[in-house]
């Protein structure tokens, strides 16, 4: 009798796991998804005139943050790196909305190390992962990486257009890009994780 139940238990219970994966892989995509509709109000930041506001920046970090924290915990693999990387948006953002003066030079500073922060997270990640996602990963990582370098190597200029010119509106538009072009990268990447949920079942 035993004998005879394991099949179907064994056939139930695929199914099962069929179905939250599916329900995984769909979650994951709505976030990818979402996260790449934050880049476009990243894109237009510029339009709210003068120096992007900190809060306005810091809630686009942490709603980001939040979406790829969750995402993360849906995930098979390398789940606490994804989580990580999330995380870390959002504590960006809360340094965001807490940044009373609202400079653009800390600000710049905040989205250098987060930048660089992501692109290591990510890049360890993609020597855990496996196939297609670890390439979307390693890309994601590079994209965060040269954004990064491009804000830490243009610091110096920066400090000294903010010297003399105050915030010009080519910068703030370069800053308001930068998220966005991170913002794609990250919603790209999980469009990629969600594909990889449901292949091993299909």
């Amino acid at each position: 009798m035993k004998a005879a139940l394991a099949p179907q238990s064994l056939a139930n219970g695929t199914t099962l796991n069929r179905d939250i994966a599916r329900r995984h892989a769909r979650s994951i995509r709505v976030a990818g998804l979402t996260i790449i509709l934050l880049s476009a109000g990243a894109a237009l930041l510029p339009l709210l005139g003068g120096v992007p506001g900190t809060w306005a920046v810091g809630v686009l970090l942490i709603t980001a943050g939040a979406i790829e924290l969750f995402a993360g915990t849906l995930r098979h693999e390398t789940r606490s790196l994804a989580m990580l990387a999330g995380a870390v948006t959002a504590f960006a953002g809360v340094l965001f909305a807490f940044n009373s003066s609202g400079e653009l030079l800390p600000s710049v500073t905040v989205v250098t190390a987060w930048l660089l922060a992501r692109s290591a997270i990510l890049f360890v990640t993609s020597r855990r992962a496996h196939g297609s996602v670890r390439t979307w990963l390693g890309l994601a990582a590079a994209t965060d990486f040269g954004l990064g370098v491009v804000l830490l190597t243009g610091l110096s200029i920066t400090t000294l257009v903010v010297m003399l010119f105050d915030a010009m509106p080519q910068l703030v538009s370069g800053f308001a890009w930068v998220l966005a072009l991170s913002f794609v990268a990250t919603g790209t990447l999980l469009l990629q994780v969600a594909n990889s949920e449901q292949e091993p079942l299909t």
